[in-house]
């Protein structure tokens, strides 16, 4: 039997930012990896930024330590949708800051991204010869993003898309260093008189894709100092409001990032925000170091592909291309969720052949999704739920533990913050593997039990009964 779609490791949506089961009932997972010297950082931060008139003494929040690190911290009670502060244009850090800059000439072309790690590495290895050190210097080290994570701590992710995306990351990290190093970094020694290793271009990789903001007006990727101190909430469950860009006032071209409190808080208590509702725990995890306990988070990517020695492919590639889709697709089942709508009608598509390949034929070529968005034949429905429920079975079979296993121990151990990680992962990737193998082994034993497209025929053509019986021809007895 021709396999007809493969499971594949989740593809990188926009792999840079910028572009693949916490038990505990609290809001946040979010740990960063700080320096020891962090009260004496926040100091000078805190002074730079008055200093820069970024901050007055009116701001309604201060840089704090916390649980998380460091976070925005309530001096007052903040109401809803209040701005707790603005910071100017000029104290950002994004891909116009490093034109201007006096690596501007020699970092003109590369990917905006890189340019901004390099001015960041950079910066950082100045010291105190950088006018950015205040905020270089809050900065942590790492996160618990599992770009940093040891090979012993990735193996816990064995068999996990999560694993496949994040070798994935660091091989084009890698790459792109490698580039960098050759084109810019070694033919310009007067202006990088200092060894610049791959660890520091995978710390400031980490840093952008952690806080920098991607969806602010005219900007595809900006770090704002302060601003980007605020941490994540899973109990928000609003994003849209949290932040925009205005005007400095009626009579100044000065862009403002502004930020505003999404929920009231009390003095003495964080401000947070929402980060992403679309992201999967596994994109939280590669993009932040940590995951979220709502079921919705987890997530599985399934791969479809229309294969090239299909004796139908133009014909499917074609029907696929007119309903939004191609020779390649990809669907996120979410636990808990219903399967996505296009999902069932591509597998039809890319099982149908021998006798039901009639459908293809151009007459039909209009119709034909519609028809794919009902069980087809016997035979098709069947060798969709065989294939995916093997695919499945497959798939379940390259993690080193079972469902059971990661529960026991979420429920029984505490666990060191990236092995918790790693164990929510895996264990909310196959619940939704599970989930869509019990999905298709419904369907499967429904089989006889559908009414299919020559069923449905017959009926529009007035040639069978409400229940499906065959009426008799015009003269038969």
């Amino acid at each position: 039997m021709t396999t007809i779609f493969t499971f594949k490791p989740s593809s990188v949506n926009n792999p840079i930012l910028l572009t693949t089961l916490s038990p505990k009932p609290r809001n946040t997972f979010y740990i960063r990896c700080f320096r020891p010297q962090q009260t004496a950082s926040v100091q000078k931060f805190w002074g730079w930024l008055s200093e820069k008139g970024i901050i007055s003494p009116k701001c309604p929040v201060r840089p704090e330590i916390v649980s998380q690190g460091l976070g925005l911290v309530a001096q007052k009670d903040i109401a809803r949708n209040e701005v707790v502060l603005e910071v100017p244009k000029k104290f950002w850090i994004n891909p116009d800051t490093v034109a201007a800059s006096e690596i501007g000439s020699v970092t003109n072309g590369l990917k905006p991204w890189v340019s901004v790690a390099v001015f960041l590495i950079r910066e950082k290895l100045l010291g105190d010869a950088s006018s950015w050190i205040p905020y270089i210097d809050i900065l942590p080290d790492c996160t618990n993003s599992t770009i940093y994570w040891s090979e012993e701590e990735l193996s816990e992710l064995q068999g996990s898309q999560l694993l496949n995306t994040t070798l994935g990351v660091k091989e084009l990290v890698t790459n792109e260093f490698a580039k960098l190093e050759e084109e810019v970094i070694l033919r310009n020694k007067r202006l990088f008189p200092f060894d610049i290793t791959i660890d520091d271009f995978f710390w400031a990789f980490g840093m952008l894709r952690s806080r920098a903001f991607t969806r602010v007006q005219g900007q595809s990727l900006v770090l704002i100092p302060l601003a980007d101190l605020i941490n994540h909430s899973q109990s928000i469950r609003v994003e849209d409001y949290a932040w925009e860009v205005k005007g400095a006032g009626l009579f100044s071209r000065e862009l403002l990032f502004s930020l505003r409190n999404p929920v009231s808080v009390k003095a003495g208590e964080q401000v947070m925000i929402q980060y992403d509702m679309g992201k999967s725990n596994a994109e939280l995890a590669l993009d932040y170091g940590f995951i979220e306990t709502r079921s919705d988070r987890n997530a599985y990517t399934l791969t479809l592909e229309i294969p090239e020695s299909d004796p139908f492919f133009g014909d499917k590639l074609d029907v696929a291309e007119s309903n939004g889709l191609g020779e390649t697709a990809y669907f996120d089942v979410v636990l808990d969720q219903p399967l996505p709508s296009k999902m069932l009608p591509y597998l039809r598509l890319l099982a149908l052949g021998g006798s039901d390949a009639f459908i293809l034929e151009s007459i039909f070529r209009n119709a034909v999704w519609g028809h794919l968005e009902l069980p087809f034949s016997p035979d098709n429905e069947e060798l969709v739920c065989k294939v995916i429920r093997d695919a499945c079975r497959s798939a379940l079979s390259g993690y080193s533990t079972t469902i059971e296993e990661d529960e026991k121990l979420l429920a029984e151990s505490k666990l060191d913050p990236r092995l918790e990680i790693a164990v929510g992962i895996r264990l909310g990737e196959k619940k939704v593997l599970q989930q869509i193998d019990e999905f298709f082994k419904e369907k499967e034993a429904e089989l006889f039990e559908y009414e299919y497209y020559q069923e449905r025929r017959l009926k529009d053509l007035g040639l069978s009964g409400a229940q499906g019986e065959k009426l008799p021809w015009i003269g038969e007895v």
